[in-house]
């Protein structure tokens, strides 16, 4: 049997391929990549271009959970804004093909901000340059006319905030199986400063490192945002939030370090102030209460993951990385309760 075949019946496959979407050319070779935390990823080469796939994990966590529907419906909206981001090709909702929805959009070339790093991203001024583009795309995003850009029902702007605490305990309460110290007083925290949202925007939903492809060449620059399976249409800010929840400047420790790099850490990076006030001046978005969204994305992420420790305890995560979550978890948790206390600005 071949690795595949554990997957889907890559004949049928190429059926449905050769059949539904003929402007992709012949596929020569089908390669898995990665079950990564989330979707699992396959490309497709054919004689002159790849082409990734996209399909959901075998065991999805909720219902909402891995829609490769939205993902498709997303980057369909992006065509034409300054946001880089993988051309949507086909999208097929037939699960007689591979058991699950799946879609194919572009490969980006790029590589990932984690050391060993390119020639190019060493260049002086290179990595922060990069990092400074890295916050101006979700600038750029929250700035995106969503409604003309054909997302009109994408997501639940009103009360976008008032729902968030509810459910992501809700969600984790489908899967928890151990207690989460402090957990309760930072939903507690978050309850008591919620802010008043803005203006609502496209928000991506998993904004970091990994989901993001820097160009093989100068100038430093973003080549392409990629894992779109958690946009939404809400609070803009959730994104920047992620973006700073995560990060962590000289003498500071993060969780997540061994799977984000400690590129926020290198020379000449910015700090959270800097990337703030550089979504600020592109996005025109006040950032005042920037410590509810750091605090909200470090608990969402704690909520999210457990379900990936969920999944390693069952047996059915084929992601080593997930047994980490163990200890994981409960230092996201730890994190944003230290904001919460005011021990980290």
């Amino acid at each position: 049997m071949t690795e595949l075949a554990a997957y889907f019946n890559e004949a049928v496959l190429l059926r449905y391929l050769d059949r539904e979407v003929p402007g992709l050319g012949t596929v020569r070779r089908v390669e898995r990549i990665t079950s990564g935390s989330s979707n699992e990823i396959f490309e497709l080469s054919t004689d002159d271009r790849q082409v990734i796939l996209r399909r959901p994990p075998r065991q999805k966590l909720s219902a909402s959970a891995h829609d490769v529907g939205r993902e498709f419906r997303v980057l369909s909206a992006l065509a034409g804004t300054a946001v880089p981001h993988p051309e949507a090709i086909h999208l097929c909702t037939d699960e007689s093909v591979l058991g699950t929805p799946f879609l194919l959009m572009s490969k980006v070339d790029g590589f990932h901000l984690k050391a060993p790093y390119p020639a190019h991203a060493l260049q002086p001024g290179a990595m922060r340059a990069m990092m400074f583009d890295f916050i101006e795309v979700i600038a750029h995003l929250s700035r995106v006319d969503w409604a003309a850009a054909g997302l009109s029902g994408f997501g639940r702007p009103a009360g976008y905030l008032d729902r968030q605490v509810d459910r992501w305990l809700g969600q984790l309460a489908r899967y928890q199986t151990r207690d989460l110290p402090k957990l309760a007083e930072v939903a507690a925290w978050l309850r008591a400063h919620q802010p008043r949202s803005g203006a609502p925007g496209i928000i991506h939903g998993d904004y970091q490192f990994l989901n993001v492809l820097f160009a093989n060449d100068l100038p430093p620059r973003v080549a392409g945002v990629l894992d779109w399976e958690q946009s939404t249409i809400g609070d803009p800010l959730v994104d920047l939030g992620w973006v700073l929840g995560l990060w962590t400047q000289a003498g500071e420790e993060s969780p997540l370090n061994a799977f984000y790099g400690n590129a926020s850490q290198e020379p000449g990076a910015p700090t959270r102030a800097e990337l703030a006030e550089r979504y600020l001046a592109v996005s025109g978005r006040p950032v005042g209460d920037r410590l509810y969204y750091e605090v909200l994305a470090l608990f969402k992420l704690g909520c999210i993951a457990e379900g990936s420790y969920y999944r390693h305890i069952k047996g059915v995560s084929d992601t080593a990385l997930h047994a980490d979550f163990e200890w994981i978890v409960p230092k996201l948790i730890a994190t944003a309760y230290s904001i919460t206390e005011g021990e980290r600005d």
